[in-house]
């Protein structure tokens, strides 16, 4: 029987939900939107969220808490650049910080010049920076890293042990990363999550890695399916998808399969059943 158009089955202990989130508006959209040119200017190094960004912010992180996301996710991934981190925390980050001496923040008031409160670490999802989701890597300005050292400072409590370096050793003011590049990045991403023994995860990262590393998927479905996987987030917009381990790359066991027979016994003959 030819099951190709019809629906999938997959061991659920071989999926991983993944909620995936471009950053809000940054101060480099604002301009980009009407000249690409705008995105190599040394104004919007690292750009940060606008105003209207941290509206976009409060938003989702009002729709995550009403939804009940907020209680389900089990890690926060982050591109670590301002932005990004700037959305992650905004989102994901715990309520309203107060000074204590034994607690840090997950941001420092006013990181990025945002005019924003402290946020707190406490009763939150852990947040992790990771290299491999950046943006589309060279020549925008916008889009190269400041020292992981300054992020810390500012972001005291997410974990920057995975970043690659202090300084950005991947972005190159001349050569741009070419798409296909992008897409196996994206795709070592991906693969990296199996990795994790995190079910729900939020990943928080950038129209141009979003786009692209999708654009890979959904070949096999129904073209408006296609399209749903792979059409341009907008800011701050958040689309939850499962990924499938296909290829026994995972480790984790079930957690719900029950194996039956216990206590053992011979089965009864038919005519007792």
């Amino acid at each position: 029987m030819d099951t190709s158009a019809g629906p999938s089955l997959f061991p659920l202990h071989r999926c991983k939900t993944i909620h995936l989130v471009r950053h809000a508006q940054g101060i480099h959209n604002v301009d980009g939107d009407k000249n690409y040119k705008a995105y190599m200017s040394p104004e919007y190094f690292d750009a940060q969220i606008t105003p209207l960004g941290w509206k976009q912010v409060d938003n989702l992180r009002k729709h995550v808490h009403e939804s009940g996301l907020s209680k389900r996710i089990d890690l926060v991934i982050a591109s670590p650049l301002l932005r990004t981190l700037q959305t992650a925390v905004g989102v994901f980050g715990g309520e309203g910080y107060t000074d204590r001496m034994d607690v840090v923040p997950l941001m420092v008031a006013n990181a990025g010049n945002s005019g924003r409160a402290a946020i707190s670490s406490l009763n939150c999802p852990p947040i992790v920076a990771v290299e491999l989701c950046r943006e589309h890597l060279g020549v925008h300005t916008c889009d190269k890293k400041r020292n992981i050292s300054d992020y810390k400072f500012l972001f005291p409590a997410v974990y920057f042990s995975l970043a690659n370096s202090d300084d950005d050793t991947w972005w190159k003011a001349d050569i741009r990363e070419t798409k296909e590049e992008l897409v196996a990045r994206g795709l070592k991403f991906l693969n990296w999550l199996w990795t994790r023994k995190e079910k729900e995860i939020a990943i928080v990262t950038h129209s141009g890695f979003l786009f692209h590393t999708l654009s890979a998927f959904g070949n096999d479905c129904h073209p408006l399916v296609k399209k749903e996987i792979c059409k341009h987030f907008a800011n701050c917009e958040l689309r939850s998808m499962v990924i499938v381990d296909r290829s026994m790359i995972g480790f984790d066991p079930s957690t719900t399969n029950y194996p039956g027979k216990i206590p053992s016994g011979l089965d009864l003959p038919s005519h007792c059943r």
